[in-house]
């Protein structure tokens, strides 16, 4: 695992452009900006191009669209393919509501993602696995989630996340899990898009994808975890607080005291 990753970030501040949830999009941006990364965040499709030139590496969330901002969506991941700079997918909701995964996967046959993120019901969606999603929620499943994440990687072709209590990280070939985190994240509505964001300020400084994404869950794990065992009975409104002070106070060398990775 290389944590040091996180010092060579906050030493680069790579610009990460972003197609946001409007429901997150102040999250991700703080957080992003809190870890040692400089947000753009952009509805406009003709500045992308731009926009693009000045990036160091793009994450396209399609939590909340219209057919206006598809277009915005399908026009900068092409950007991105064209430009070389990678590109990191959330696919929020695309295995409970059929008119996602429909636009997902048109979307993936005009541009190519370098990493996906996303949680147990929405990878088992893009892998074709039958799963039972509950909206932005992971629902429930009986399938090996270690499977599931390999089998959408090799279909896909590029690095997937699998997100929950462990995280679950493959390019087909390879495979993590990291162990670390918090049940508050899960009452944080958006910890999921700022980690998809996070991942790619990572492979903005580390070519290996696979390297990139498994060293960005640790990270943000960690610190979620470290913040619950020096503050004790924390509620939501809280943690959100603490956890950007965190992402921007947090050292390698304290990540390290509780990386729980196999």
């Amino acid at each position: 695992m290389k944590l040091d990753l996180l010092n060579e970030l906050r030493q680069q501040n790579p610009i990460v452009f972003n197609i946001s949830n409007f429901v997150t999009v102040q999250d991700v941006a703080n957080g992003l900006n809190a870890l040692g990364a400089s947000p753009i965040m952009s509805e406009e499709v003709a500045e992308a191009d731009e926009l693009l030139d000045i990036s160091s590496a793009v994450c396209l969330n399609l939590g909340a669209f219209t057919q206006h901002q598809v277009e915005q969506i399908r026009t900068v991941g092409k950007l991105a393919n064209e430009k070389h700079r990678p590109l990191v997918v959330d696919p929020v909701a695309v295995g409970a509501v059929a008119y996602r995964k429909q636009v997902a996967t048109k979307l993936f046959q005009e541009f190519h993602p370098d990493v996906i993120r996303g949680n147990a019901g929405e990878i088992a969606a893009l892998a074709d696995v039958s799963w039972q999603a509950k909206g932005i929620d992971a629902g429930e499943g009986d399938g090996d989630l270690v499977a599931i994440a390999q089998a959408c990687a090799q279909k896909l072709a590029c690095t997937v996340i699998l997100s929950g209590p462990t995280d679950v990280i493959t390019d087909g070939t390879r495979t993590v899990k990291v162990m670390n985190g918090t049940p508050l994240f899960q009452v944080h509505v958006g910890s999921g898009d700022m980690l998809s964001s996070i991942v790619a300020a990572f492979c903005a400084v580390e070519d290996d994808y696979f390297e990139a994404a498994q060293t960005a869950c640790l990270v943000f794990a960690a610190i979620g975890e470290l913040i619950t065992k020096k503050t004790p009975n924390l509620a939501a409104g809280s943690f959100t607080v603490q956890l950007l002070d965190a992402l921007q106070l947090t050292t390698v060398d304290e990540i390290k005291t509780v990386a729980a990775y196999e």
